[in-house]
């Protein structure tokens, strides 16, 4: 539980080539400083890749350096765009010169290309702003202004009356006026043409995007609720000396900021919204409306409030799609967009009486996966149409049917087109649930071609010229170390084959003591669900098996750990280890929700937070008992967040299978949690009580039999300490006396002193040892 980069190492994170493919860049800490360094490594290619010792970065040099590429290259990939400290800059790909392209003291940002490739276009907060390569000339695109326009003066009709009076008595008034009013046409005709003023009133801006052509602005506009009410955090350990208070979030069910979608037409002079009502089922009830007893009847079709994110343009600019999410986040459409006349088209709509979600598939503030490929007709996506998360293609002028480009029972985590568009480079599960690898595939489907070999996950970053690859990678026992591998170019007489070297590694980063324990592989199980379903899960078995067991739940909801992959549970792992050597015998499901196993699994908690989430641990705990030896009555259940909730439930609702329990940062009520996580999964409290009543475990504390600590930050401006707080005095009511909580005075959701850290878990070490 000590400080990580002292005894444990740092590994790698963030790689990143140069423009030219022959550096690797990439964070790193192996001298325990306090931070991470920017380190080098520089590869020579001769009859095999050679690659040099890493290097760290001056910090001299690391202030010239471009920052990582982005996808602000022009079409050709020989040029680049780059912000760096608030500046743009652009760079010659073969040669490495670079040019500075302003340089001010307002931030500038997001960098493209125009449509012609002869001018940028970037942001400078919060408007759009082009330069001219050639000429560098400067101009100004749009005119956003914050608050409202002021008004004109209105005169009262005494006021005309006495006006006009004065220009009919006096000859001299009346020419002074029209000698005025010329000079005031001259002035205006003369004046050169600016972008109309928009003013934003008291809404918020979001993606002021340009057309390649540069005629149009899109920008979407946001309104806060008014009465929606921000919970507050007390932070009682200040430097002040006082209580301060902690900003935090609202909590689900409060009014949700209104949006809208416009338009900035330069050659019209018009800004105009976007009507979604006419959207094929914008205005759809859901399904669960139907079982709320107490649902008011309401027969007429109202259109839902949508986000519009987007739009995605094709390169020659003729074509551009926009991606519509209802607020509800049950349906998803994509739709092809004129600006020129606001006409949306629909090409896919998915509809989940659940939720929409999945790897690629973008959220309320992005449109997810998605570009043109080089016919600037077909569009790519991914949808979880069939159940997975997979990739879709359809024509968008035609507007034909869409074509699926990967199946099977496995996710399309990652997507990335070739610079020709004639191939997508893919990550996928679809070897094993529990590992990752990288894949190169025709664009219009057909054979993956696997470009990584180990077993784990491998995050693969592809340099800019295609032909190497650098993963990060790391193995269930092993920690995440960085490797480069060279791939082969495809030949012209077999285009789908493609060869990869033996991967080089890059970087050692575990220090002796880390090494000097044998750190368990844990065995990958499967378990049958009570529902017929199959569980995958991390076994860990002692030498000397003595019956008592630990149940561990992970955290986040939709998050994967029973995989083959350096967990980013590090600390409970190596907890599992000590527990191992102590006799326990450990288990670490993928219950229900988690991510990696398609749409069913993630959406199998549903109005029902604590039901097959919460029966797959339960029937894990009997398949402990039926093939492990475990003694059906020494089983403890822990886990932080998400896995403090369930095993709240655990203990109060199964009382009879859990002898004892940790409850790390619980959600206690869902009720008091964010909007945005829960109404996805139990709708909103005030429409759909039911699920929040039978999905929050302080309505059930009477169960509690077992054994139960409870662990929270008080600072926890996630799951607010409140949560536990609330629940100490129900359990206080109920005259139970068999828990405890430990309070963290200067701690989040995420402990960061080693001292709390081996607290709580010295806490739920001798929570096990004397109850089981």
């Amino acid at each position: 539980m000590q400080d990580p980069k002292v005894w444990m190492g740092t590994s790698p994170s963030n790689p990143y080539w140069s423009d030219d493919s022959k550096t690797l860049y990439f964070d790193w800490n192996p001298d325990k400083n306090k931070s991470d360094s920017l380190y080098k490594v520089t590869f020579t290619t001769g009859k095999t890749l050679t690659a040099s010792q890493p290097q760290k970065v001056s910090p001299a040099d690391r202030r010239l350096l471009p920052t990582e590429p982005i996808a602000a290259f022009n079409r050709a990939h020989t040029q680049r765009l780059f912000e760096r400290q608030g500046d743009i800059y652009w760079i010659d790909v073969k040669t490495g010169r670079i040019r500075q392209l302003t340089n001010t003291v307002e931030m500038e940002a997001n960098p493209v290309f125009s449509g012609d490739e002869q001018r940028v276009i970037f942001r400078r907060t919060p408007n759009l702003f082009s330069i001219n390569l050639q000429s560098g000339e400067l101009m100004q695109l749009t005119d956003f202004r914050t608050g409202a326009k002021k008004a004109e003066p209105k005169l009262t009709d005494e006021e005309k009356f006495l006006k006009q009076d004065q220009l009919r008595l006096s000859t001299v008034l009346k020419e002074r006026k029209a000698k005025k009013d010329e000079a005031d046409r001259i002035s205006k005709a003369d004046k050169p043409k600016r972008p109309k003023e928009i003013y934003l009133d008291d809404k918020q801006l979001f993606n002021p995007q340009a057309s390649p052509d540069g005629r149009f602005v899109t920008y979407r506009l946001s309104k806060n609720a008014t009465n929606a009410k921000n919970a507050q955090v007390p932070t009682y350990v200040t430097e002040s000396g006082y209580t301060e208070e902690l900003p935090a979030r609202t909590k689900v069910g409060a009014p949700l900021a209104s949006q809208e979608f416009f338009v900035y037409d330069s050659v019209k002079d018009t800004v105009r919204a976007v009507s979604v009502k006419d959207i094929p089922g914008i205005g759809d009830k859901p399904e669960y409306l139907k079982t709320v007893a107490n649902a008011k009847p309401d027969t007429a079709k109202k259109t839902r409030p949508v986000t519009v994110n987007g739009p995605v343009w094709s390169e020659d600019g003729k074509l551009c799609v926009v991606v519509v999410r209802s607020q509800d986040n049950k349906d998803r459409w994509i739709m092809r967009f004129e600006p020129e006349t606001l006409k949306l088209t629909l090409l896919d709509r998915q509809h989940d009486e659940a939720w929409i979600g999945g790897p690629g598939i973008g959220n309320a503030n992005s449109p997810g996966n998605m570009g043109f490929l080089a016919d600037n007709q077909t569009l790519w996506f991914q949808s979880e149409a069939d159940g997975y998360s997979h990739l879709y293609s359809i024509n968008v002028l035609a507007g034909g049917q869409k074509k699926q480009l990967t199946s099977g029972k496995f996710e399309v985590q990652q997507v990335l087109p070739s610079k020709d568009k004639a191939y997508f480079f893919l990550q996928t599960n679809e070897v094993h649930p529990g590992e990752q690898h990288f894949y190169r595939m025709a664009v219009n489907g057909g054979e993956r071609v696997r470009l990584t070999t180990m077993t784990g996950a491998n995050e693969a970053t592809l340099s800019p010229d295609e032909t190497r690859l650098a993963i990060r990678y790391s193995s269930s026992n092993q920690p995440w170390e960085l490797y480069v591998t060279e791939l082969g170019l495809p030949s012209a007489a077999a285009k789908k084959t493609l060869a990869s070297s033996a991967p080089i590694k890059l970087t050692s980063s575990q220090t002796e003591n880390f090494k000097s324990y044998p750190w368990r592989e844990a065995t990958l199980v499967t378990i049958p669900a009570s529902d017929g379903q199959t569980i995958y899960a991390r076994l860990y078995k002692p030498e000397r098996p003595t019956g008592k067991s630990v149940v561990f739940v992970h955290g986040a909801g939709y998050l994967q750990n029973a995989h083959k992959w350096w967990s980013q549970y590090f600390r409970e792992y190596m907890f599992h280890n000590l527990l191992v050597d102590k006799g326990y015998t450990v288990l670490d499901i993928d219950y229900r929700a988690s991510a990696g196993y398609g749409r069913d699994w993630r959406t199998g908690i549903y109005r029902f937070m604590g039901g097959k989430d919460l029966t797959d641990h339960v029937d894990a705990a009997k398949w402990l008992v039926q093939t492990q030896g475990v003694d059906a009555n020494r089983i403890g259940i822990y886990g932080g967040s998400y896995g403090g909730f369930i095993t709240l439930m655990a203990m109060f609702t199964t009382p009879d299978v859990f002898k004892a329990g940790a409850a790390l940062r619980p959600v206690t009520d869902w009720a008091a949690y964010n909007h945005p996580y829960t109404a996805n999964i139990l709708n909103e409290p005030q429409l759909d009580s039911l699920s929040y009543r039978r999905s929050s475990p302080i309505y059930f504390a009477e169960g509690l039999k077992g054994y139960l600590l409870i662990c929270h930050g008080m600072v926890d401006v996630n799951v607010h300490f409140q949560d536990t707080v609330r629940l100490m005095q129900r359990l206080i009511e109920l005259k139970k006396d068999n828990w405890e909580v430990a309070a963290y005075p200067m701690e989040d959701h995420g402990f960061v002193e080693p001292s709390s850290w081996t607290d709580e878990y010295k806490r739920i070490l001798k929570l096990f040892e004397e109850r089981l």
